[in-house]
């Protein structure tokens, strides 16, 4: 199995709103933000390729959305989804699976495009088996007011439409041997049954963190952010993982922060704590 980095540029959002609660004052040493209270962050996604399957942890925002709803978050950057999958010598349609972890327009965006005459859409992953799960596919097909702004119609049901949607199923909390080597955890703190893959990887548990653990400026347990629909279940389900995480020596994969792919964890005295950050290239 390889394991490879797919950047697909960045986007801004209000500082205020990724940290929740916590002030401006602590948040901005390790997150700090432009003249308009915005902070840079990463559209991070991980290609796993084992044997002839090659599957893609979530992708990114795309490109279909109208010149206003862009200007809302100042996506910057010369990386794109395709772009980076041909640096690694892949063209979209030797996708073989699609996890989206969730919904949210940042993640799964990059999932469908415009046909060739803009009157409608197509998958990018033509060959593509597209993974959800049903209590989450559920949720953002019938959006409450809180995310309806997240969950963008052109993003999902084209995905259905297609024929090439599947469910993983959630046993629990935990479902295990969704891919050979991948178990998947859910969570519901962000949003209902968001769900976080575990990939065995170099002999070590590579975590693709999706919005559990947004960035290292998150770790401290307080860091939710504001966009979390049941802010106190996810402080309960962060703490489960970041002792779990500093226990087992996990490596974890952040899908936005700006600058670090990769860190591990420890323990504290003042709670679990940042150990080392890292580029996924150095695990070999």
């Amino acid at each position: 199995m390889k394991l490879h980095v797919v950047d697909t540029g960045f986007f801004k959002l209000d500082g205020g709103a990724m940290f929740g609660v916590v002030p401006k004052s602590l948040w901005q040493k390790t997150n700090p933000a432009d003249e308009n209270n915005l902070c840079t962050w990463a559209l991070r996604c991980l290609l796993m390729e084992d044997g002839p399957r090659l599957i893609l942890m979530d992708c990114g925002i795309g490109d279909k959305q109208s010149e206003k709803f862009f200007s809302h978050y100042f996506l910057h950057g010369n990386a794109s989804l395709t772009s980076s999958l041909n640096n690694l010598g892949f063209h979209p349609d030797d996708i073989t699976d699609v996890v989206l972890t969730h919904l949210h327009f940042d993640h799964c965006g990059g999932a469908i495009a415009w046909n060739d005459a803009k009157n409608g859409f197509r998958p990018v992953f033509k060959n593509a088996t597209y993974w959800s799960n049903e209590h989450h596919w559920a949720w953002a097909t019938v959006p409450n007011p809180r995310e309806k702004a997240s969950f963008l119609a052109d993003n999902i049901l084209p995905i259905q439409e297609s024929g090439q949607l599947k469910f993983i199923q959630r046993n629990g909390d935990y479902s295990e041997g969704v891919f050979p080597g991948v178990d998947m955890l859910f969570v519901d703190g962000h949003t209902d049954s968001m769900m976080i893959p575990h990939i065995q990887y170099q002999g070590r548990t590579l975590v693709f963190m999706a919005d559990l653990l947004p960035s290292i400026g998150h770790i401290p347990l307080p860091y939710v952010m504001g966009y979390d629909t049941r802010p106190l279940q996810t402080l309960v389900e962060k703490e489960r993982f970041l002792q779990k995480a500093a226990d087992n020596q996990y490596v974890l994969f952040l899908e936005h922060d700006s600058v670090n792919e990769c860190c591990t964890l420890t323990h504290s005295d003042r709670g679990v704590r940042l150990e080392s950050a890292f580029n996924l290239a150095e695990l070999g």
